[in-house]
């Protein structure tokens, strides 16, 4: 069935801009004239409150797809800002990978909802839990690519490790279409030598996948989500926003979906 192109950002590891990556860059597509649904799948809801959603005005999220099977009419938002929808989380996904395990299909659960989406949207962005759990393994299961947010640490690149095989674990058992589109490299800076030695191993063994675009470490990016908006709208003229329009035109170049006029 059809469904919109679909990337997970995932990363096993928090604080590595994973959930800023998501919000910022699925923004920018949408400023772009895509029509973009930004689904939240992680129980902390970051997404949700990062494009100004009130949880508490939330009737329906990311847990009644994944545990009811409720489709796009009963739970997307649409957002303030252009072309930009959200099925939004609460802290009730928590108990949703407990509740699946007797779950039939329980690993295609996103899937089933993101076709029931048709052509609505061009492009999904999937927002993934800090962790390798169910609810990643949904939305690796229901993606088309990855996308891979880290830092330049010698912890992040073991966690590379272990996600690449996780992420061929999926596409062997789930979904054979699976690729990673690329590695995105958050809180750059290029005066730390550990910075230099830690991207050339990434070069050495992903050289295909590193994205040619870094993402500076900001101020303005940490204050954003205070406000509820991407960067694109908190201050659309900072090296942060303009590094996320490079990083979101280079993803964008590599699927063949090109910008619309609107």
């Amino acid at each position: 069935m059809p469904k919109p192109y679909t990337i997970a950002f995932a990363n096993q590891k928090g604080g590595v801009g994973k959930t800023t990556s998501c919000v910022n860059i699925a923004s920018i597509a949408a400023e772009q004239g895509l029509r973009v649904l930004l689904v939240d799948s992680d129980p902390q809801g970051n997404s949700t409150s990062g494009v100004g959603v009130r949880k508490r005005e939330i009737e329906a999220s990311a847990y009644e797809v994944l545990i009811d099977g409720i489709g796009p009419a009963d739970c997307v938002v649409r957002t303030q800002f252009k072309n930009l929808s959200l099925v939004p989380s609460t802290l009730a996904l928590a108990g949703a990978e407990i509740e699946l395990f007797d779950t039939e299909r329980r690993e295609r659960r996103m899937r089933e909802f993101l076709e029931k989406c048709g052509d609505d949207y061009d492009l999904a962005v999937i927002d993934c839990p800090p962790s390798l759990s169910l609810l990643t393994v949904n939305a690796l299961a229901a993606a088309d690519s990855v996308v891979i947010p880290m830092q330049c640490e010698y912890y992040a690149l073991e966690g590379l490790i272990q996600l690449m095989m996780s992420i061929r674990k999926v596409k062997e058992l789930y979904n054979p279409s699976l690729a990673v589109l690329g590695i995105l490299i958050t809180m750059y800076n290029g005066r730390l030598t550990l910075t230099s030695a830690v991207l050339d191993e990434i070069k050495k063994h992903y050289g295909d996948k590193l994205l040619k675009t870094t993402i500076p470490r900001a101020v303005r990016l940490s204050e954003a989500p205070g406000f509820g908006e991407p960067i694109n709208y908190h201050d659309r003229y900072s090296k942060a926003c303009e590094a996320y329009r490079d990083a979101a035109n280079e993803l964008l170049d590599r699927i063949g979906l090109k910008p619309k006029k609107s």
